[in-house]
């Protein structure tokens, strides 16, 4: 009896140890990519916090600030998956639906104005657009237009989400502006 109760001692500090060696580690990392996203240094705050997301990926904040970093380096197809993670763990955060709709605009005006290109499996690529390219309307792909279609529709779903989740009073206006925009947008680029 002893000999188990001993065993099991031994367990329980082990487990408790290794979960404040983690939330050490994953604070630590946190803290290095604060540093780095002060910095504007976003490739190297990013590594750390998806690190910090390896270790504990139950941590809202340190999934908000990764999806903050992509959004940051512009990288909108990762900071849109990051944003529903951390939404599910905490889908009460008004800001994240903001934060979340902001990339889907963003995405979707790239695609528009032909900045990334939708892969037949549906991944992002970034392009470079000449001033030439630019100035011509592209024919969207029918994947393209699939991705602009559900990502103007999730901004607009996602902004309204902000709205009555209680988002800042000083911006409700500019948000249902923007809700409009997209709408218009909406109705003048996707497929039906």
């Amino acid at each position: 009896m002893k000999k188990a109760f001993l065993l099991a001692s031994i367990l329980f500090i082990s487990v408790i140890s290794t979960a404040c060696i983690n939330n050490f580690a994953v604070q630590e990392l946190n803290n290095k990519a604060k540093d780095f996203m002060d910095k504007g240094d976003y490739v190297s705050a990013i590594e750390r916090l998806k690190s910090s997301v390896d270790l504990d990926g139950s941590v809202f904040e340190t999934q908000y600030n990764l999806a903050v970093a992509y959004t940051k380096a512009e990288d909108y197809a990762n900071a849109i998956k990051t944003y529903n993670d951390a939404i599910k763990l905490n889908p009460d955060f008004p800001d994240a639906y903001y934060s979340l709709a902001v990339c889907e605009e963003n995405l979707a005006k790239d695609i528009i104005s032909g900045n990334v290109k939708v892969n037949d499996d549906d991944t992002i690529e970034k392009r470079e657009v000449s001033d030439e390219e630019n100035s011509q309307e592209a024919k969207l792909s029918d994947n393209a237009s699939k991705m602009l279609t559900t990502l103007l529709n999730n901004a607009v779903s996602d902004y309204q989400i902000y709205l009555d989740k209680g988002g800042s009073v000083d911006d409700r206006t500019y948000v249902q502006d923007k809700i409009k925009e997209l709408q218009m947008l909406l109705a003048k680029n996707t497929v039906k």
